[in-house]
């Protein structure tokens, strides 16, 4: 079953069932997406033939997410507020037809994914922060590797290379041993830092949700444990109040059945008496 999708009020229900109907097939294309680019970079002893093929089926997915966000316009109950909202869609689906921002590709792809993953684990900090880092370490270190490796000057050349690079820059180390030369690498690496520190704040932010839903569950379960003894407490004090009262009623009516029985012997100690004389 579909994870929930909130959606905006002006999207209307036929963009929110669409919406959800097409979210896994999108992530789905979106992973064929990112073996399809794996494959291009990586492969270096593919053919020009190959490539291309490779190159095409690139394309073809990508008229797929424009065709998905184009509906989504269609479908919206107010387009013109739907298109106005989603500009950076927009962008980010047209701008990487030009060579130079094509790693925008890679912003798409990480937010298609993230669609599902964000839902399905609320909550889970360590397996929602492990993925995201990795998802984001490995597409930018096939960016800077497509980016740099062509360039006479470039000192990232291989996979290894890319893939340490990402990893120190992503971690705000910065080494300084491997970096990007072209213009289009260090827009990779400004794009890698922002979104790395993104990153940890929506773990950090997260986090304290968590911590702050689990300390009010824990004051709930508190405060209902306490209720609880309240009421227990309430009922032995009631249990107790009607035991003494019975207790009492009882006393009474045996100190008044002595009351009678004395009058009576007083009484039987003065007839006689009284007939004496």
């Amino acid at each position: 079953m579909s994870a929930p999708v909130t959606v905006p009020d002006h999207a209307g229900p036929r963009l929110t069932r669409f919406t959800r109907r097409v979210e896994w097939p999108l992530a789905g294309l979106a992973a064929l997406f990112l073996v399809v680019y794996s494959v291009d970079v990586l492969a270096v002893g593919l053919s020009h033939e190959e490539h291309h093929a490779l190159q095409v089926v690139d394309y073809v997915i990508w008229a797929l997410f424009g065709l998905e966000y184009v509906t989504r316009i269609s479908l919206a109950a107010n387009r013109f507020g739907y298109w106005w909202r989603h500009l950076p869609d927009m962008a980010i689906i047209a701008l990487p037809v030009l060579r130079p921002l094509r790693l925008l590709r890679l912003v798409m792809l990480f937010r298609i994914l993230n669609r599902p993953v964000v839902e399905k684990t609320h909550g889970r900090v360590a397996v929602y922060g492990i993925a995201g880092a990795t998802l984001l370490v490995y597409c930018a270190a096939l960016a800077v590797l497509d980016a740099e490796r062509h360039h006479g000057a470039a000192n990232i050349k291989t996979f290894g290379d890319a893939l340490w690079w990402a990893v120190v820059t992503i971690c705000t180390v910065g080494y300084g041993d491997r970096y990007p030369v072209t213009g289009e690498g260090r827009l990779i690496g400004a794009g890698l830092m922002v979104g790395g520190v993104a990153l940890l704040a929506a773990i950090t932010a997260s986090f304290a949700t968590w911590l702050i839903d689990r300390l009010r569950g824990d004051q709930a379960e508190a405060e209902t444990t306490a209720h609880h003894d309240v009421e227990d407490l309430q009922l032995q004090l009631r249990r107790i109040e009607s035991r003494a009262t019975q207790e009492t009623a009882a006393l009474r009516e045996q100190l008044s059945r002595i009351e009678a029985l004395l009058a009576e012997r007083g009484q039987a100690e003065v007839l006689p008496d009284s007939a004496s004389s």
